[in-house]
């Protein structure tokens, strides 16, 4: 996209008035989205966003400016803007621009930009059509959304690095409401991965819609949930929105660094269950947060954050590994070249344990057995959360149960994780846009079946007022 020599001197003009680093972040994405509703195509739509961010790193502040002119003039216009916030020497820097290495690789089968529109109409017809079958009178609304992004970086920094990656992703995602008198019910079933059309050879579009659909008419007949405290198995189905939302923001580093993560000042300290032990892995394959390199240009790793129960790593970006005085672990992302990178979560689950998940459940007397987690909000500082149930079950004698609806979680993070008292040998996955500081994220997250000693379960009220809000 850009010749290096070009590169080198927006750096060099990027560090002119001095500054401890710099990195030009060039983006191509394209886009395309389609939207059914009241059984009709809504809006097919496709876009192409090509850019460039500049931004200078000096002790602790950031100076970041960037532009859709790609020309030499343009570019090194930007860095010129950037350098006049930084004071200073200048320093001598590495402009090799030596090209960094993964150690994974991801394929892409199909690319979405080689599948015609009318393929993928069809995915979304199909799956419209599916959902309105599982009852057609019950069933008063679908909405069905289909999403490909193929984005091409290249990032180019003064320690004399250089990067070009492509990440594609792909996925979908229905809603299904069903009614019966006044009586409400949502159901929804998202799928995505690092992939391309190939999604679909491991997701029937058909099975995906009939799903959520099937979970909204069945809701209907479900009896109110209890209130109270009482024992919760968390199944796999359930994915790692628990995990994510109370525990995974509290890990990354800038919110720890302002002392305003439950997990600051923790490290080395026993934050969890011995049964729990927490990871983030960016290289998984044909997960929806995964990659190669971070936007920084950082190589992806497997970080363990939490083992046995002790608080071992954090997620870092550069900018609060060097206020650590460490290397960044590849955690440094962006929504696109118009934004600075920041720590974020890539694919973050709870690492499977030993127990038979059927076993957890034969031993849990009675409870709530959670298949399908909701939104919800939860206060990065105290950890404190409430998060919908979408799906759930009462235990009664070891078994499972008739459905409920309308149930609640309301606990604490770290108090949750304290109490688990069985953790499952299966790990089921969900797909969401993780939300922070303004950028929307794609990510996955994942637990086992897990037993937790006690929650609140119950209750309409919300959480606090920093909560963050999953959306799938």
């Amino acid at each position: 996209m850009i010749d290096k020599q070009v590169l080198k001197e927006v750096l060099d003009a990027a560090l002119a008035k001095g500054g401890d680093f710099a990195d030009i972040f060039i983006e191509n994405k394209q886009t395309t989205g389609i939207r059914c509703e009241a059984g009709k195509i809504e809006r097919v739509q496709s876009g192409l966003d090509i850019g460039a961010g500049i931004r200078v790193l000096s002790g602790d502040s950031t100076a970041y400016a960037y532009t859709n002119d790609l020309s030499r003039k343009g570019l090194v216009g930007a860095a010129g803007i950037v350098s006049h916030a930084v004071q200073g020497n200048k320093k001598e820097v590495n402009l090799d621009l030596r090209t960094v290495k993964s150690p994974v690789n991801f394929s892409f089968k199909e690319r979405p930009e080689d599948v015609p529109a009318g393929r993928k109409v069809k995915v979304v017809e199909a799956a419209d059509q599916a959902a309105r079958a599982v009852d057609n009178e019950q069933i008063k609304q679908v909405i069905v959304g289909y999403g490909d992004v193929v984005q091409k970086v290249i990032i180019a920094n003064s320690a004399g690095e250089y990067v070009a990656d492509e990440r594609i992703r792909t996925r979908l995602l229905v809603q299904a409401v069903a009614a019966s008198g006044p009586v409400i019910q949502t159901g929804i079933e998202a799928v995505g991965s690092l992939c391309g059309f190939e999604l679909f050879e491991n997701y029937q579009p058909e099975q995906v819609a009939a799903g959520a659909a099937q979970r909204a008419v069945e809701m209907l007949k479900a009896r109110p949930a209890p209130a109270g405290r009482m024992p919760v198995v968390m199944a796999a189905e359930a994915g790692g929105t628990m995990i994510h939302e109370a525990c995974g923001h509290g890990l990354e580093a800038d919110l720890v660094q302002k002392d305003i993560s439950v997990y600051a000042g923790k490290k080395g300290q026993k934050v969890a269950s011995p049964e729990v032990t927490v990871v983030d892995d960016a290289t998984i394959d044909n997960r929806y947060g995964s990659y190669r390199f971070d936007d920084e240009g950082v190589p992806a790793r497997s970080v363990n954050l939490i083992e046995a129960g002790v608080l071992t790593d954090f997620l870092y970006d550069r900018l609060t590994a060097a206020k650590d005085g460490r290397q960044s672990n590849g955690h440094g992302r962006r929504e696109s070249y118009q934004h600075k990178p920041i720590p974020r979560m890539g694919n973050t689950y709870i690492a499977p344990g030993k127990t038979d998940p059927q076993k957890i459940i034969r031993e849990t007397k009675n409870g709530l057995l959670v298949k399908k987690m909701g939104g919800g909000q939860v206060n990065t500082t105290t950890g404190d959360f409430v998060f919908d149930v979408v799906e759930g079950y009462l235990i009664e004698d070891g078994e499972i149960g008739p459905m409920v609806r309308g149930a609640t979680l309301t606990g604490n993070g770290p108090e949750v994780l304290q109490i688990v008292e069985m953790v499952g040998s299966d790990l089921g996955f969900t797909i969401g846009t993780c939300g922070k500081d303004g950028q929307g994220m794609p990510v996955s997250d994942a637990q086992p079946t897990m037993a937790i000693k006690e929650l609140v379960v119950g209750g309409t009220g919300h959480g606090g007022t920093n909560g963050k809000i999953r959306r799938i």
